[in-house]
């Protein structure tokens, strides 16, 4: 393909991209790889009934290379390959149609595809699919995610065995003889790379000499699984450009996509535009014009979803979809008699399901908004089919699904009018820790061990992101845990970001118990007490909670083993949220001095270190009162104020 900006290779029927030519390089893709591994769509798959998040890698080959269009505007050429019963075991049980695109005056190309499961067909799993593209390690070698996360990279030969050491994990790697001194002595994970879908929109990679960029651009969350807060893969040392459709990461087997016997799934993914851009000089070595273009021309690209030449009729261009819009407030009488306007609020329409099941989904499409400062809303160019309305409200527990079914049409306009979220609320607000927002970020995240350092990090607001972190609790508390004490301790210095197990001097480890000490000035005998304790993630965990006395058999309450979200070895904040509201009768509570004990005891598996949660927000709720109660938190803890 070739319109005179940039020329494009595919191998034929592969469909493979084998080279980019563009602005004097003969190929951006890396050349001392096979061709079978410059770039491509892959997969990950399992036989139904299998459990994890791995699988049989696959690199999707097509059998048949047909072209759909040819014009003066547009070239749109198709790669598909169909499964029939004697691949049964061998081949993942999908039909797939690869499309590329290139369009008059473009810099770049599109790509998507067309995955299509019959109902009679064998039923499976699928952990993973995505678009790899793999530059010239000696020309691209400047990294960009974010204003304020880019920087030059290592290079693939520093992870090498002669100059590296493999840490916890085979991802993460500490630079003991890099090729470039100045990596020395720093950690390459790629996982310190990630994103949350909502942010990721654009990124890539760019070349000095020439100045050349290379940029991903995903113009709509549509196509993604697990709602706007799923984090997912970016851009890594390779250079490695990727775009995620379908992963588990930070969330584990829950967001593995497992088709049920006789169930159909047809689903697009996709296009994502691959955008080359340069500069005539760059005497300073500097990216920021190349990375600020990229940005502009994603913003292009967000302007002109859904695209209207993608020749697929399993693509719906705009005058097929349809429009919701209406208003969200938030009433919880125990911070104002009035309904509170919605601010920020996320409101989406996913799969139907319970409240905040869009988080697990990764079948069907989703469509996302942000509120504004009223709690007004508009979700434009949603594919016809039928939906739940979900949504949260940062700065409030809990999560929102409007009753009724919305079935989307072509053309339809929907309003849904004024929706009031009641979040779980039993009684006035006695004390709470943290912000709900389904983060733990402004909780206390140490400095890292200054032998695994990231330098992008350093003074970073992700300063999360950091190697080795969960480490630094046994550090802090190497002989008792953490207490806390209302009124006195502050939660961005005294409440660690995590409750992870403690390494002892044998290497072993133990599970822990943290320790929150409050004051009740009066306690009604006969009434019930609420305690709301919200997640952002947990990992092979229980949180068992006890009060007043440590050795409770059985605990007041308990979780169970939940999660697998592996957020605390991959460097997040969040993974999937949890919320629980644990009614507490008040005989177990006394006038005076009160302990609340909060156990994670599993600590007994190879990966011990990383078994833990991260808490979102704690607040005590005193027992429901006849009228609403205003104003009865401690002076030092206004009612929040949503995020935006």
């Amino acid at each position: 393909m070739d319109n005179g900006i940039l020329q494009v290779t595919l191998s034929k029927p592969d469909g493979i991209v084998t080279r980019i030519q563009y602005n004097g390089i003969d190929n951006l893709l890396e050349v001392l790889n096979e061709e079978v591994n410059r770039g491509y769509w892959d997969l990950v798959w399992s036989e139904a009934g299998s459990v994890g998040t791995t699988g049989t890698f696959y690199v999707i080959k097509g059998t048949k290379f047909e072209v759909i269009v040819e014009s003066d505007e547009q070239v749109e050429v198709s790669f598909t390959r169909k499964w029939n019963p004697s691949q049964k075991g061998k081949l993942v049980p999908l039909n797939i149609d690869k499309r590329f695109i290139m369009l008059r005056n473009s810099s770049g190309f599109y790509s998507y595809a067309i995955y299509d499961h019959l109902k009679e067909w064998p039923p499976f799993n699928l952990p993973q699919t995505r678009i790899v593209f793999k530059l010239r390690k000696e020309k691209f070698q400047y990294m960009a995610i974010a204003d304020n996360r880019q920087r030059y990279m290592p290079l693939p030969d520093d992870r090498l065995q002669e100059r590296s050491k493999v840490l916890d994990v085979p991802e993460a790697v500490l630079l003991v003889n890099p090729i470039e001194p100045e990596f020395k002595g720093e950690v390459d994970d790629k996982y310190e790379y990630s994103s949350e879908n909502q942010n990721l929109r654009v990124h890539g990679w760019i070349c000095m000499d020439p100045p050349v960029g290379f940029w991903q651009i995903t113009p709509s969350d549509e196509f993604r699984s697990g709602g706007p807060l799923k984090q997912n893969l970016t851009s890594h040392v390779g250079p490695t450009c990727l775009a995620m459709f379908l992963s588990a990461h930070y969330s584990g087997e829950d967001l593995v996509l497992k088709l049920k016997p006789d169930e159909p799934w047809k689903k697009v993914f996709g296009p994502v535009f691959i955008y080359l851009n340069s500069v005539t000089s760059n005497a300073n070595d500097d990216p920021s014009p190349l990375w600020e273009d990229a940005k502009s021309q994603m913003m292009t690209e967000v302007q002109k979803w859904p695209y209207d030449f993608p020749a697929s009729i399993e693509f719906p261009p705009s005058d097929q979809r349809g429009n919701v819009s209406g208003r969200i407030q938030v009433r919880d009488r125990y911070v104002s008699e009035d309904c509170i306007p919605g601010k920020g609020a996320y409101v989406g329409l996913a799969p139907p399901g319970d409240a905040g099941s869009f988080q697990r989904d990764c079948k069907g499409y989703q469509f996302w908004t942000r509120a504004d400062e009223h709690g007004y809303y508009s979700i434009k160019n949603i594919r016809e089919g039928q939906y739940n309305l979900y949504a949260w409200v940062p700065g409030f527990i809990g999560d929102y699904r409007y009753d009724a079914a919305i079935t989307i049409t072509a053309g339809c306009d929907i309003d849904v009018g004024e929706l009031v979220y009641e979040p779980p609320r039993d009684g006035p607000t006695l004390w709470e820790i943290g912000i709900p927002d389904r983060s733990a970020a402004e909780f206390y995240v140490p400095d890292p061990n200054p032998n695994y350092i990231n330098k992008l990090y350093v003074n970073h607001p992700d300063r999360f992101r950091q190697y080795g972190l969960w480490e630094r609790y046994a550090d802090l508390y190497p002989d008792q845990d953490l207490i806390y004490t209302i009124g006195t301790s502050d939660y961005a210095k005294d409440w660690f970001f995590a409750q992870v197990t403690r390494k002892k001097d044998d290497d072993t480890y133990e599970g822990t118990t943290w320790q929150i000490k409050f004051q009740l000035d009066n306690v009604n005998q006969s009434g019930t007490f609420k305690l709301q304790i919200s997640l952002a993630t947990a990992n092979i965990a229980e949180l068992q909670i006890r009060i007043n006395d440590p050795k409770a058999d059985p605990p007041l309450f308990t979780t169970g083993v939940i999660g697998k979200d592996n957020t605390i070895l991959r460097h997040g904040i969040h993974g999937l949220y949890w919320l629980y509201s644990i009614g507490i009768p008040a005989t177990l509570l006394v006038e005076g001095n009160n302990t609340l004990f909060l156990t994670q005891p599993i600590s007994n598996s190879p990966l011990a270190a990383f078994h833990g949660l991260m808490y979102d927000y704690i607040r005590l709720e005193g027992p429901p009162s006849s009228t609403s109660t205003r104003g009865v938190k401690p002076a030092n803890m206004a009612p929040h104020t949503p995020l935006d």
